[in-house]
């Protein structure tokens, strides 16, 4: 008889998900199967539930913030052991497109992405490709570990890599949910000074305020920009960070910007931006930049940072809820129950 295992199913046409009964995968070439020990309800899994996103696929798994331990290895797969305790990758390279056949697979243009283009984490077990494994070190805690796969990984390469933030830079990061509170942390790592968080809830702002930010303030305050002008000492921000995604949150933060100052989008939505006059952004040499994802050896960057002391994830961990209650993970997150950071499923 067939093994099975419990995973999660997403329906496209209907947008329903269900729990199912599945055979349990087996890794072909390059492929190791992973034991799922915890994986991230994410915002884009949301955004695939609602609509937002398009589907890939017309019933896949969702899930794409693994940590677990490989459970078999496929034909041709080196360098690893079963029992090792890993984080995969949530994107891999089509192999095709002209990047990829030119050897430049970091930037793939046609990147296939974990519960989107093949099947993801909210189930026992997990295919993934042996090539950007990421082994999870002495002293990193699993369930902060399947984090590092976006939730971390994302605001980290936003930072370091789009922004280039550092050493006195002044940030702002507008939404402290799951993106916001880590871009405060790695911020804050790379030198920023002073960090502002902006949020509409006060519980929210608190914790930016525990995490590392300098000074917290309402969106809806009237008197934001002379506040953020006050706590800057008159220089405004030198790069904001757009973790909503939202066209009144690209505008504010757009309008704080110092001369040659940048605005980096890491939150989506289909709003439009509409960020100001094309005079504005001449005269004071705005630069608004799109963000999206990371590259695969960040995560490993992460996790020693992790296990080194340097980067404590120790609050990002909201709630943690079984498989068998994917729904109600789910929904607390859409609804923001508690202000979650980060909430993830144990299969």
């Amino acid at each position: 008889m067939t093994a099975m295992m419990l995973a999660e199913r997403f329906t496209a046409e209907t947008r329903k998900v269900t729990l199912e009964q599945i055979p349990i995968p087996t890794p072909g070439p390059g492929q190791v199967r992973v034991k799922v020990e915890y994986c991230g309800i994410c915002h884009s899994d949301l955004s695939l539930i609602d609509g937002n996103f398009p589907a890939m696929l017309p019933v896949v798994t969702q899930g794409h913030e693994v940590s677990g331990y490989i459970d078999e290895l496929g034909p041709g797969v080196h360098g690893w052991q079963v029992g090792d305790p890993v984080i995969p990758s949530a994107g891999r390279a089509c192999t095709r497109c002209r990047n990829c056949r030119r050897g430049n697979f970091a930037d793939c243009l046609n990147l296939q992405l974990m519960a989107f283009n093949f099947d993801g984490g909210w189930a026992e077990y997990v295919l993934t490709s042996a090539t950007g494994l990421t082994r999870v070190p002495d002293g990193v805690p699993m369930d902060q570990a399947a984090i590092l796969a976006d939730a971390v990984s994302t605001p980290f390469a936003a930072v370091v890599r789009t922004a280039q933030v550092h050493l006195g830079n002044a940030v702002g990061v507008w939404g402290l949910g799951g993106v916001g509170s880590h871009l405060i942390q790695l911020a804050k790592l790379a030198g920023a000074v002073p960090i502002i968080g902006i949020d509409i809830n006060d519980e929210t702002l608190e914790r930016g305020l525990r995490l590392g930010a300098d000074a917290v303030f309402r969106a809806d305050d009237p008197d934001l920009q002379k506040k953020i002008f006050d706590a800057t000492g008159g220089r405004m921000i030198d790069v904001a960070f757009d973790a909503v995604g939202i066209t009144s949150t690209a505008q504010q933060a757009v309008k704080s910007l110092d001369v040659e100052g940048k605005l980096v989008t890491v939150g989506m939505s289909a709003q439009e931006m509409r960020v100001g006059t094309f005079a504005e952004m001449a005269l004071r040499r705005k630069h608004v930049i799109g963000h999206l994802g990371y590259k695969v050896q960040d995560i490993a960057m992460l996790a020693e940072l992790v296990s080194y002391g340097r980067l404590d994830l120790s609050e990002s961990i909201s709630d943690v809820v079984p498989l068998s209650e994917i729904h109600r993970g789910i929904e607390m997150l859409t609804t923001r129950e508690s202000n979650p950071i980060r909430i993830l499923v144990k299969p």
